[in-house]
Parts: C-alpha cells; sequence; structure tokens
C-alpha cells in the first residue's frame, strides 16, 4: 500500500488527483469547525449531542463531530445518503427510473439530477426539525433566527455534496465515500487517544498486558473485516459459441462474483438509526414519565436491545441483498447472452441456484455484520477498556475499512493503467 502510493506521487496526474483530494477534504474538515449562526447555549448542545448511544451520536459520527459544534456541515451528507437510497428503491416500483437506470450514462445522469432535488429538498426538512427541535438548546430565538439557522444548514448540506461530486470527478476515490471516511477518522482517532490517555490514569490503570492485548485485537479484528470485504464466492460461467454474421462471438469461461457482504454497511446503519430513536426520545422527557420507563427498556447495552439490534440486522442484510441483486434477472441476461453455469440449466433453475448460493453466503454475512456491530458491547467485557466500546464502534469500523479498502483499489488501477500506456502506444 505504502509503495502504491509513493510511486503515485511520481505521477504527475495522480499526484494532482491526491492533492485535489487532500484540499476538498480540508475545506470539509475547515467548514465543519465553522458554527451555525445563532443564539446557541454550547453547554446545552453538547449535553444533546454528546453521547453516542441515540440518534444525535449516530449523525454526529457520520459528519465527524460537526453535529456536536452545530457547524455550517452539521447536517454532512446525511440528506443526500437518504436521498439516494430513496431512489434506489424507487428504482424497484416505478418503471420510468427503472428504465432511466438501463439506459446507461444518460439515464445515470437524469437519476442523479433528481439525487440533486432529492438532496435540496431533505436538508430543508432535516434542517427545520433541527431549528425547532433544539429551541431548548438557543436563547430567546427569534424567527430570523430560525430562518437564518435553516438556511445556513441547508446550504452546508448542498456544499457538502458539491464537494463529494467535486471529489469524484477531479480526486480519488468516490466523493461522498471519502468524506465520510475523513469525518470519522478525525472524530474516532483523537478520542480514542483521549479516551486511552484517561483510562491510563484512572484508578482502574492499563497495565502493558492491557495495551498489548488491545492492539492485537485491534489488528485481528481489521484484519477479519478486510477477509470478509474483500470475501466473495466466484460462479463459474461459460457462454457458449455463437456466430454473427462473419463474426464468431462466445466460447469464454468467466465467472460471477457473489459478495460475501453484498449489503455493506447499510444494514448497520439502518438498525442502529431505527433502534436509536427510544432513547433520543427519551432524554427529552423527565426520569419519572411512564413512557421514558418504556422506552428505557430499549436502551443500549439493555439485553432486549441487544437481541433486537442482532434481529434487526439480519433482517436488512437479507432485504437490502435481495433489493442489489436479482436473482430472475441475473439468469435471464445470462440466457439472453448464451451464458450458463456449467451442470445447470439456463433459465429457472440457474435463478434457484443463484437464490441458494445467495441465501447461504447472505448467512455468512449477516453473522460478520451482528458480531462487528455488536463489537462494542464485547469490547465492554475487557477489563480495562470500558471506554473503548464506543469509539471501538462497528458502524466506523466498517465505513472506514471499505472506504479505505476501495479507494487503494481505485489508485492501484490508475498506476496499472498507466504502466501499461507504453504497450498501447
Amino acid at each position: 500500500m505504502l509503495e502504491a502510493i509513493k510511486t503515485a506521487l511520481k505521477i504527475p496526474d495522480l499526484r494532482k488527483k491526491l492533492i485535489w483530494t487532500l484540499v476538498l477534504l480540508g475545506i470539509f474538515r475547515l467548514g465543519s469547525h465553522i458554527p451555525v449562526p445563532g443564539p446557541w447555549d454550547l453547554s446545552k448542545l453538547r449535553a444533546i449531542f454528546g453521547g453516542d448511544n441515540n440518534l444525535f451520536g449516530l449523525l454526529d459520527l457520520l459528519a465527524g463531530g460537526a453535529l456536536q459544534r452545530m457547524s455550517v456541515f452539521a447536517m454532512s451528507v446525511n440528506p443526500y445518503i437518504t436521498s439516494s437510497i430513496i431512489l434506489q428503491l424507487l428504482t424497484m416500483v416505478i418503471p420510468r427510473l427503472e428504465q432511466l437506470a438501463k439506459e446507461g450514462s444518460e439515464g445515470r445522469k437524469v437519476i442523479s439530477q433528481y439525487t440533486r432535488y432529492g438532496t435540496v429538498i431533505l436538508a430543508v426538512i432535516q434542517g427545520s426539525a433541527m431549528a425547532f427541535g433544539l429551541q431548548g438548546a438557543m436563547t430567546n430565538p427569534t424567527a430570523w433566527d430560525f430562518v437564518l439557522i435553516i438556511t445556513t444548514l441547508t446550504a452546508g448540506s448542498v456544499l457538502v455534496m458539491w464537494l463529494g461530486e467535486i471529489l469524484s470527478e477531479y480526486g480519488i476515490g468516490n466523493g461522498i465515500s471519502m468524506i465520510i471516511f475523513a469525518g470519522i477518522v478525525a472524530r474516532v482517532i483523537p478520542s480514542s487517544i483521549s479516551v486511552l490517555q484517561s483510562l491510563n490514569k484512572s484508578n482502574f490503570g492499563v497495565s502493558f498486558f492491557s495495551m498489548l492485548l488491545f492492539l492485537v485485537l485491534a489488528v485481528v479484528i481489521v484484519a477479519g473485516v478486510v477477509f470478509v470485504t474483500q470475501g466473495e464466492r466466484k460462479i463459474p460461467v461459460q457462454y457458449a459459441k455463437r456466430v454473427v454474421g462473419r463474426k464468431m462471438y462466445g466460447g469464454t469461461s468467466t465467472h460471477l462474483p457473489m459478495r460475501v457482504n453484498q449489503s455493506g454497511v447499510i444494514p448497520v446503519i439502518f438498525a442502529s438509526s431505527l433502534l436509536a430513536f427510544p432513547p433520543t426520545i427519551a432524554q427529552f422527557l423527565p426520569p419519572t414519565h411512564w413512557l421514558y420507563k418504556m422506552l428505557n427498556w430499549v436502551a443500549p447495552g439493555r439485553t432486549l436491545y441487544l437481541i433486537l439490534y442482532a434481529l434487526l440486522i439480519f433482517l436488512f442484510t437479507y432485504f437490502y441483498t435481495a433489493v442489489t441483486f436479482n436473482p430472475v434477472e441475473v439468469a435471464n441476461n445470462m440466457k439472453k447472452y448464451g451464458g450458463f453455469i456449467p451442470g445447470i440449466r439456463p433459465g429457472k433453475p440457474t435463478a434457484e441456484y443463484l437464490d441458494r448460493v445467495l441465501t447461504r453466503i447472505t448467512l455468512v454475512g449477516a453473522l460478520f455484520l451482528t458480531f462487528i456491530a455488536l463489537l462494542p458491547y464485547l469490547m465492554n467485557l475487557i477489563p480495562g477498556f470500558k471506554g473503548l466500546q464506543v469509539q471501538f464502534g462497528g458502524t466506523a469500523l466498517l465505513i472506514a475499512v471499505g472506504v479505505a479498502i476501495d479507494t487503494m483499489k481505485q489508485i492501484e488501477a490508475q498506476l496499472l493503467m498507466r504502466q501499461y500506456e507504453g504497450f498501447l502506444k
């Protein structure tokens, strides 16, 4: 990896892309420290957003700490991600969108434009909800304060979306993913170091053996995440020979890759967001309220919470995998172009075989996601590392590792392409 980066810095085009990436990420981090104008009470804001076990804590993690500081990038890419997911789901039920998705680059441009419009609408809605929902953290707010806050939050979210698109075009990697990655790294690493230092100075103490154990566990877990993220089942596919005019096509052997973690980090985010609503609502209620006591049953760390968390991750993993991979459509496309799986008849038998394989490997992916999601609570059982249960969270780990792998693949692909230029000339 280090050798690839060193080689990339020697190539002018790649060096320019890397510089663009660093500059745009620097602008994002700078905007994350510019506060939204308004009569804010910072102590009350920190009390609301400081916890990682509610919905605000999850959004603050994705925003890189900008939400807790109530900066202009407080909503970060959340409206854009929500809009993208909504458009992706609507593509399956609206024929017009499905047709656009099949029209190639031109159709994707139209869908991207719809996604931008949806981002603006969702940013206005989310910004309005935040402004009116945080009245308790303001000092005598006026109508103009609300207008200014909503406008600033919406403009900041649109600017982050624009930075992500510019980064995708002129930088390295997927722009939106890189922004999320930069926010998570900027928030998790300093806080983890701070927690380690506080643990080292506490009465519990952190011995050399405990520190060594933590480092070994960190390396093993990251290696496991990389292994499963890269893992895939390669199904052999044979294409029959066919004659078109005077030319013969086909007769080649290839494979159909089916990833173990087909759904990525989406199930963990969905499950975390859904279960984060009860504690978020409970923190606005007095402890003596009956609803507070009922919502406290599903507080993070409770047995019921962990059971529901695992079940929701399984549910969303299978649901999102079914949304993104359609065995019937894949089987029909293979049959259309003369492809078949050795030993399996084309058509319906192929679809059933792909569905059976997909169900089995999705089970492995769901177990993996469940383990990573519950990892913070398992870390809590290790003596001396109770404060790290949030810092070593599953969502941040999955996103960071996934984006890092994807970025390195793109750098290596750029290097490989330039190595073959001499042969093409």
